[in-house]
């Protein structure tokens, strides 16, 4: 599957490492290939410069697919979760180093994510896509099983290649790795079913 990168008017050494590391996305095993929609009200460069929202189209988004779009300077990742990957959540608890996200709930988790899916609906993850460690960009590791870097019980997620560090599919870190924190959730919130809004949450439920 190919991600589609909202927001990008130009490459700088800030930004390689993570659109390099975005570029790839995965698909839960025997979802068919698909590039979904993204549309934006496109900010000014001094407002995104600012922090502006990003609006976002995810009607295209089907499960299993995850997508990209920029907000800060930073990659936002929009991942629509199949029902059995949000059902494989609460099962990873005892492996996690923050389960609940109450080490630092104001910075990396709002209040309408401090659940056990870290989101507002269950099948939709909204993250920042930067390892809480040394601020690399972690690739997607979806399909569950054993693979390289990979335990042999892995349920799929995401691998930070720099120091290996490893995130389940709600961004919750794996215990006794480099990164200290669960991936952050920015502020965002629903303007209907199909349309987000990154860097916004004062309505959000």
């Amino acid at each position: 599957m190919s991600e589609t990168t909202v927001g990008q008017p130009r490459v700088d050494s800030s930004k390689r490492t993570w659109l390099i590391a975005s570029g790839c996305a995965g698909v839960v095993g025997g979802v068919a290939t698909a590039v979904p929609f993204v549309s934006t009200f496109e900010p000014s460069e001094k407002a995104k410069a600012a922090g502006a929202p990003v609006e976002v189209d995810i009607s295209g988004l089907k499960p299993g697919e995850k997508m990209t779009v920029e907000w800060r300077g930073k990659p936002v990742w929009i991942l629509k979760r199949t029902p059995e990957q949000v059902a494989e959540l609460p099962k990873l608890d005892g492996q996690l180093a923050d389960p609940t996200s109450k080490r630092n709930p104001d910075e990396f988790t709002p209040k309408y994510a401090q659940n056990e899916h870290r989101s507002i609906k269950p099948d939709v993850l909204v993250v920042v896509g930067i390892c809480t460690h040394l601020g690399c960009s972690p690739t997607d590791k979806f399909q569950p099983g054993p693979q390289p870097s990979l335990p042999d019980n892995w349920e799929g997620g995401f691998l930070c290649p720099c120091h290996g560090s490893t995130f389940d599919l709600a961004g919750r870190v794996f215990k006794n790795k480099p990164a200290p924190d669960n991936l952050p959730v920015p502020p965002h919130m629903y303007l209907s079913d199909t349309r987000l809004l990154i860097g916004d949450d004062k309505k959000a439920a």
